[in-house]
């Protein structure tokens, strides 16, 4: 085993197996979040045709795991990467206007980007909890998902009014409140948790917990 072997090997899971970080920018564009909702205006178009894509990819996992056991490969990258564009116009536009630099179009991980989501890929999953997580199971997480967010469109909910203070704080101040940001970040980590979980990419429920900040607790 190689040492960069020996220190993945020896490094701790993480508390979930959904990861969703940012880098913090406390003074991004006084004015340009006033027009992000035409800049993004062709990221939103895609992730519409991305999302039905990523429900085909669920119901057609939904089978692979009954069969096996297992999600697919693939189509786990798949839906990863539909999440994680996701998060980061979101993290560009309205759902946190974190950063200013304009979110590539691609699934893969953008390593320089501010903003980043990913899920541990898990070699087995229960056949038994498919019948019941995407439903049953997490309707007390869509419930608070929905509040805090405003659903899967991460667009809405205490989200949105902590953004909209935030663009007018950044208008008068040129700074973008602290608070706000973590208090932000921690609504679309469980926001991702819940998904994820939903999606049957895990079966960790995620916990009932509001993770702020800008990096997963350890």
């Amino acid at each position: 085993m190689t040492p960069a072997e020996t220190l993945v090997a020896a490094a701790p899971p993480p508390a979930n197996p959904v990861t969703l970080e940012a880098t913090y920018d406390p003074a991004p564009s006084r004015w340009l979040w006033l027009v992000k909702w035409l800049l993004a205006l062709p990221h939103y178009l895609v992730l519409a045709v991305l999302f039905v894509a990523f429900v085909v990819v669920t119901v057609i996992a939904w089978f692979a795991i009954l069969i096996t056991a297992r999600y697919p490969r693939a189509l786990f990258g798949f839906n990863v990467g539909v999440l994680r564009w996701s998060w980061r116009v979101s993290y560009y536009a309205y759902g946190t206007l974190g950063t200013d630099r304009y979110p590539p179009f691609s699934l893969a991980v953008v390593p320089d980007y501010p903003a980043h989501l990913d899920v541990a890929y898990p070699e087995r999953l229960s056949r038994g909890l498919i019948f019941v997580k995407g439903w049953l199971l997490i309707l007390p997480q869509w419930l608070l998902v929905s509040l805090l967010v405003g659903g899967s469109t991460s667009t809405g909910g205490v989200a949105a009014l902590l953004t909209l203070y935030a663009g007018v704080a950044l208008l008068f101040t040129g700074i973008y409140p602290r608070g706000m940001y973590d208090l932000n970040l921690g609504a679309h980590r469980w926001a991702a948790r819940v998904v994820a979980y939903g999606a049957l990419m895990t079966d960790v429920y995620p916990p009932f917990r509001l993770d702020q900040g800008e990096r997963e607790p350890q």
